[in-house]
């Protein structure tokens, strides 16, 4: 086999059931408040402590409000969970980032900038966005809330080792395309269940040429196409990211590391259980249409008529058009938009900011659009205020919420209002996902920023 998740995976295998799951070791465990309050009840209840507290990190996220943090939280269902996280947190004796302290923010976004999250380590969390952090070249992956009281009592889990596919988008990327767009354009290809059963490694020049950030982000939709986890080879790009990072290890102990970590890619005679290739010339701006992420075109194609539905039982693909307000075979170039989100695990990152600064300077934010633009953690908050992004965004009539998931789902006060259309750069458009009757098209930060200034769905590419 002799690929890099068989690595990984063999080197934390504690040991092996015949015909039955393997019990793997965990290197790190992130909790939220919403997938933990009975994993906790479950320990209290058998009279058991953390295994390995030293290992295990929580935080709010998915209920924190996105303004007024300092203030008591006002939805009553929120406020109990994210009480209740502290509270278990100081019970078990865990360390715990809580709200306004400057380590909080989304659990996918503080790992790696913490450096919390390395290369070969085995990583999960109650929450099925935890592949984000295979792109520092670790073995990452969302487990349910009994799994997370087995990890807590014993830092070990039972798995079924998954299949492995390696996917290589080989070429170079062209204008305004980003890691999203690539994300969603595999997705299209090979569909929401296309992955289901497999971990995937991402490789090829394109993927190679992706920042840490980028890398984050495609690694964060690997669920969305059915798969176990996604993970791309650490190298200089990852090395240079975790340098320096809070956790990551120095002196010696970095120069150990950075030798191992060189040891963590697949070999050049590495067999994968399915492998696929595909060209980065042929990927343009995406945006979805549906209410799958798979659902989806690029930016200047029409929705697909009904004879050519894509990848979608007819039934389900004219339920989803329905519910959006779209027809089969229309163009979305120039439809009217009401929300603008920037954020979410998938673009709440420093890079994502850049982008959509970049996008908007010079220009306005147009009257009746909605936007919501929130960093994924206190650190991207701080940095975007560092190099003059905020500047740059109040003057174009953007104001920068407070860190959280905020309108990626609506568990929260940022919710879209039924029958309003936004452009999001989070990572699910189900129907609901972002506010009961709100209609989601899943987009890039680029594609996101030219919606805001000029009020419809726009082709980045005109305005960059």
């Amino acid at each position: 086999m002799n690929t890099l998740f068989d690595k990984i995976w063999d080197k934390h295998v504690v040991q092996k059931i015949d015909d039955g799951p393997t019990q793997l070791y965990i290197d790190r465990l992130y909790c939220h408040e919403v997938t933990t309050p009975q994993a906790f009840d479950g320990m209290r209840a058998r009279g058991l402590r953390c295994f390995r507290p030293q290992q295990i990190y929580c935080m709010p996220d998915h209920n924190t409000p996105t303004h007024d943090q300092d203030k008591p939280i006002a939805d009553p269902v929120s406020k109990a969970q994210v009480d209740a996280l502290e509270r278990n947190a100081a019970e078990f004796g865990l360390t715990h980032y809580g709200m306004l302290s400057k380590d909080n923010g989304i659990i996918h976004v503080v790992g790696p900038e913490k450096g919390l999250s390395l290369p070969g380590m085995t990583i999960v969390c109650g929450d099925s966005h935890t592949s984000t952090h295979g792109a520092m070249g670790a073995v990452a992956f969302g487990i349910g809330t009994s799994e997370v009281e087995m990890v807590m009592a014993s830092q070990c889990i039972l798995q079924q080792k998954p299949k492995s596919m390696r996917i290589n988008i080989n070429g170079t990327l062209g204008k305004g395309v980003t890691a999203k767009d690539v994300a969603l354009y595999l997705m299209a290809q090979i569909t929401t269940s296309g992955a289901t059963g497999y971990f995937v490694e991402y490789a090829g020049e394109a993927v190679r040429n992706l920042s840490m950030e980028g890398r984050l982000t495609l690694c964060n939709l690997s669920i969305e196409m059915g798969a176990r986890g996604g993970m791309i080879a650490p190298d200089e790009t990852t090395f240079n990211y975790i340098k320096g990072r809070e956790f990551a290890p120095k002196g010696e102990e970095w120069e150990k590391a950075v030798a191992y970590w060189k040891t963590l890619k697949s070999g050049e005679d590495a067999v994968f259980d399915k492998e696929l290739f595909f060209d980065a010339a042929d990927i343009e701006p995406r945006i979805t249409y549906g209410t799958n992420p798979g659902m989806g075109i690029g930016i200047t194609e029409a929705i697909p008529a009904n004879g050519q539905m894509a990848n979608s039982p007819e039934q389900s693909f004219l339920k989803a058009l329905d519910y959006m307000g779209f027809k089969p075979g229309q163009k979305l170039l120039g439809t009217k938009v009401d929300y603008v989100f920037l954020g979410a695990c998938t673009n709440g990152r420093i890079e994502d900011f850049r982008a959509f600064a970049s996008l908007v300077k010079g220009r306005k934010k147009v009257d009746d659009v909605v936007a919501w633009l929130v960093p994924g953690s206190w650190a991207v908050d701080k940095q975007i205020r560092e190099e003059g992004l905020d500047k740059i965004l109040a003057e174009a009539g953007f104001e920068i919420r407070q860190p959280g998931c905020s309108a990626c789902l609506a568990m929260n006060d940022d919710k879209i209002p039924a029958g309003k259309l936004s452009v999001s750069t989070s990572n699910r458009n189900f129907e609901g996902r972002q506010g009961p009757g709100a209609r989601t098209v899943l987009a890039s930060p680029l594609t996101a920023a030219a919606a805001a200034v000029t009020g419809v769905i726009t082709d980045p590419r005109e305005l960059l």
